[in-house]
Order: structure tokens, then sequence, then C-alpha cells
């Protein structure tokens, strides 16, 4: 991955503070989807209850949303950019709310330029390709079955686990 912390220092200096503190080890790619993206980041994903995947995840440290005293509760300010959501872009993931990212990001298995402006790409996969689409084209119950309605449906069916290292160039 190549970051950039020109035009999202925030979003960069949480995820480089969760890599060297481990916060990603053992968390999951938890929502997978052909030609679109492929998740991961929650926390909740470490566990085997696959009901509360992608719903947790906070940032590094206080950037002044949520409850200062509540780690739990830190959130990231958006910070969008002109960078594209082309293949490989590293995203973070959040909820409706602008100010809402924590920990989950995501990477875009192809192009998705609905994406511009509404979301913050804050890196890019430069090697590796490759792996993205395995993961993105790993079995979920939704692949294997359209009708599958559960919360997990685009969780892969055998956990795809991250292990993240940093180093500088």
């Amino acid at each position: 991955l190549e970051l950039y912390p020109e035009v999202a220092p925030k979003h960069v200096e949480s995820f480089i503070q969760h890599v060297k503190n481990g916060y990603y080890n053992g968390t999951t790619f938890h929502r997978v989807i052909p030609r679109f993206v492929i998740q991961g980041g929650d926390p909740n994903s470490k566990d085997n209850n696959r009901d509360d995947d992608g719903r947790g995840g906070h940032a590094a440290r206080y950037f002044g949303h949520g409850d200062e005293n509540v780690a739990a509760s830190w959130t990231l300010p958006a910070e969008f950019n002109e960078r594209p959501h082309i293949t490989g872009a590293l995203s973070m993931a959040r909820a409706q709310e602008n100010n809402s990212a924590g920990s989950q990001f995501f990477i875009c298995a192809a192009p998705a330029h609905q994406l511009d402006n509404k979301y913050t790409v804050f890196g890019q996969v430069i090697s590796g390709f490759e792996v993205i689409d395995q993961i993105a084209n790993a079995n979920t119950p939704r692949r294997e079955n359209k009708m599958y309605r559960g919360p997990d449906g685009d969780n892969p069916n055998n956990k795809i686990e991250m292990e993240i290292d940093f180093c500088e160039k």
C-alpha cells in the first residue's frame, strides 16, 4: 500500500496507529463483493459471531468527534478529496454521517466512481492486485444462494484474516 497523508492526514495517521498497535491483526475481510470492494478492519470480526461483523471499530485517537473520554466512540472527520476510487484504492468505510469513519476500510476491486468525494481515499494498492481478486471472489452465503438475506450475506464462508505489517520507505 501507498498512503496519501497529503490529502487525508487524519485517516493515514489513524490507520498507521492501528497497524502499529496490532489493532487490525486477526480482523477479517467481512464484506467481499466481486467487481466492487473488499472491506475489513472491524474488531468484531475477530470472534465467531458473524452477525455483528461490520458494526464495530473506532479511530485510533480522538480527532474531535465522539466522546473524548470514550475511545470506542472516536470517529474520523471526513477528508473527501480528488483521489478517485479506482481499482486498488484504499478508502475508509463510514456510516451515513460524513464524520463517522472508524477503523473499517475497503479496497476497490474495480473502479467505483460513484463513491468519489463521498468516502475518503487515503491510499492505493501498488502491488498484489491478484490478492484483491482472490478475496473478492471468495464464497459467501449470497454467492451460494442469491435469495440469502442474512446480515452476513457478503461475509466469506471461510474467514480471511488480516496480518498487517508497517514499513516505511
